[in-house]
């Protein structure tokens, strides 16, 4: 279950408690004590005021003689030492004044010692005790100052989260992987019985957002046990050696709820490849892993205790933490295809209201490399775009519109654009659709507007394909990039001038062409040689070359002859249908935005645009 932790208390609290405290004894014991001054006379005095009837009340102790005087001096206590006076008593009878002895309690050195010394000082470490805990708590989230290595784990109970397989959509491969240590967890026997050991743990890697926690909690779902999830973060902790009892800790309760799974989300955290040069190296982060492969290695697999960990830069872990007996499964989760993405639409389209004849099928070709967590951001901007237009179901078009508030943002219906500046964007979107109709191996155009975005785009023109490919030609390469010269290939034919509007185009167009060249060995001069490689490939894939500069000049030699080519091959195609550019601008700039089949109707003469 989901642990609750008491709220923290801000050191104002305390502040503030002392500040009562202090204002308590400043009104009732500070003022008692105050509004008695105290003043030392001599022994003469004393008598001299006793005989003109100037003393109230006296008391005799052993080695000195307190009086309260009357009259005006009333609220002053007046001390004197003790002498040899016989006769004291009887002029005090004389005078008629009120007078007592003292004998003091005749108390043990031991005892003295414990109240002068001892109670006192332990008073004070209470109190140091006290605060320093409550300190303790409010700043580092519970615990005392000598035992902070507890682990921050989360346990969660089937019953609560009731996340199975039936929630995950589009990670087949993934679900049939991890089903083996499902059935492991609910029958432990028949495997036992054959001699087979369960993998002790599986590394779910992949880009972001494509469910690897949430394939962790299905499989806890799925088998029933308790579920601990910690963030590899946690462990990390300002103090050597915390990070290590963390993990002991964790280890510790996993094993006393055995059996159950143990989930390391971002285990990069922790788990980066050690430093071997000695210099540089991160002691606490070091000795954290050290103690997670120890722990890996401390217990046998019939305790069923699995442990699944999450990370999206497996490049980067630690060699010991792969290797047999720790990590035995690498498990890919990858972004989902066509059929994945419209089987996490429908998953997510559950929580929402529809309205009849939805086709996510459309919706998941115009997703390409989206996430599940990107489609499930989708149907919610859907829902609330619904409601944003007053209606209680979600249509196509609210789901239509989500794709662009992804893509591109919303738009910006406020902004003042010149007419001038309207007809160049125009003409730059239209060249883009044109060149990309008048080639075989484009994707159909789908849509083409001009209203613009809060992500910075003017305009664009979506392309969707019909079915989903896993390959890439040459050809289809080509046609991409000339596809993205195809907007300034237009202001170039139609206004003989170039804008600032195709700086995304020239970046796009340019990452194809370096891919061919380095990558996808697509060009005569290099070859199949291999130019670069690339890092992080599900964190945007960075790449670095692996040639010398002489070499790298060529590159740029290469991708430069590329770019110019299809360049020149998008000006052609628009210069040779210059009318159609003309008539497929001017129908936009009326409505805006127009559909792919608007588009192709005029393109074929199969639409009346007559106004």
């Amino acid at each position: 279950m989901n642990e609750k932790k008491p709220p923290k208390k801000s050191p104002i609290y305390f502040y503030v408690t002392i500040l009562i405290i202090v204002m308590l004894l400043n009104t009732f014991l500070f003022p008692a004590i105050r509004h008695l001054s105290v003043k030392e006379v001599d022994y003469g005095t004393f008598l001299t005021m006793v005989e003109k009837g100037q003393v109230k009340e006296v008391e005799v102790t052993d080695n000195y003689i307190t009086f309260k005087a009357s009259g005006k001096n009333a609220d002053v206590l007046y001390k004197t030492g003790k002498m040899n006076d016989p006769e004291l008593v009887d002029r005090l009878h004389k005078e008629n004044i009120k007078f007592t002895q003292t004998i003091p309690a005749q108390n043990s050195p031991l005892i003295n010692f414990f109240w002068t010394w001892v109670a006192p000082l332990l008073i004070f470490i209470g109190i140091g005790q006290f605060m320093t805990r409550r300190m303790k708590k409010g700043m580092m989230g519970g615990g005392n100052p000598f035992s902070m290595g507890k682990s921050n784990a989360k346990v969660y109970v089937e019953s609560q989260t009731g996340i199975t397989f039936t929630n995950v959509a589009g990670q087949d491969e993934a679900k049939e992987a991890l089903q083996e240590i499902v059935d492991f967890l609910n029958n432990p026997k028949k495997y036992k019985e054959i001699g087979a050991n369960i993998p002790k743990g599986a590394l779910l890697v992949g880009p972001p957002g494509t469910g690897k926690t949430l394939l962790a909690k299905a499989v806890a779902g799925e088998s029933k046990v308790p579920f601990f999830s910690i963030s590899g973060s946690e462990f990390v902790e300002m103090f050597v050696g915390m990070g290590a009892a963390r993990v002991r800790d964790l280890f510790k309760q996993a094993q006393e709820k055995a059996p159950c799974i143990v989930f390391i989300d971002e285990i990069d955290a922790i788990g980066k490849s050690r430093n071997t040069g000695g210099v540089g190296g991160n002691d606490e982060r070091e000795q954290t892993l050290n103690q997670l492969l120890t722990e890996m290695d401390g217990f046998s697999a019939d305790k069923a205790v699995v442990i699944l960990a999450a990370t999206n830069r497996p490049e980067t872990l630690d060699k010991a933490l792969l290797r047999p007996g720790r990590f035995d499964r690498r498990v890919p989760v990858e972004l989902p295809d066509l059929p994945g993405r419209e089987s996490i639409l429908k998953v997510h389209a559950k929580k929402v209201k529809l309205d009849e004849g939805i086709d996510f099928n459309v919706i998941a070709r115009a997703t390409a490399g989206a996430s599940g967590a990107d489609l499930a951001n989708i149907i919610n901007e859907s829902a609330l775009r619904a409601v944003r237009l007053g209606r209680n179901k979600v249509t196509q078009s609210d789901l239509e519109e989500s794709v662009e508030v992804i893509i591109a943002g919303y738009q910006r219906k406020n902004a003042v654009i010149s007419m001038k500046e309207k007809l160049t964007i125009a003409y730059h979107e239209i060249g883009h659709a044109l060149v990309a109709a008048k080639q075989s191996h484009s994707a159909p155009v789908h849509k083409i507007t001009i209203i613009p975005r809060t992500s910075g785009a003017l305009g664009y023109t979506m392309q969707v394909d019909e079915r989903e490919s896993v390959l890439m030609t040459k050809e289809q390469a080509l046609d991409k990039i000339t596809t993205y010269m195809g907007g300034r290939a237009a202001e170039e034919v139609i206004f003989k001038t170039i804008t600032s509007g195709a700086s995304n185009d020239i970046e796009q167009a340019t990452k194809i062409a370096r891919s061919m060249v380095t990558r996808f060995g697509m060009s005569e001069e290099f070859d199949m040689m291999a130019l670069e490689t690339v890092n992080n490939p599900y964190l945007g894939g960075d790449s670095s070359l692996l040639v010398s500069a002489e070499t790298a000049s060529k590159i740029d030699e290469e991708i430069l002859r590329t770019i110019k080519s299809c360049h020149q091959k998008a000006i052609q195609i628009l210069e040779d249908n210059k009318d159609k550019l003309h008539e497929l601008t001017k129908y936009l700039l009326e409505k805006e935005t127009i559909t792919g089949e608007e588009f192709m109707a005029i393109l074929t003469d199969k639409m009346d645009t007559t106004v």
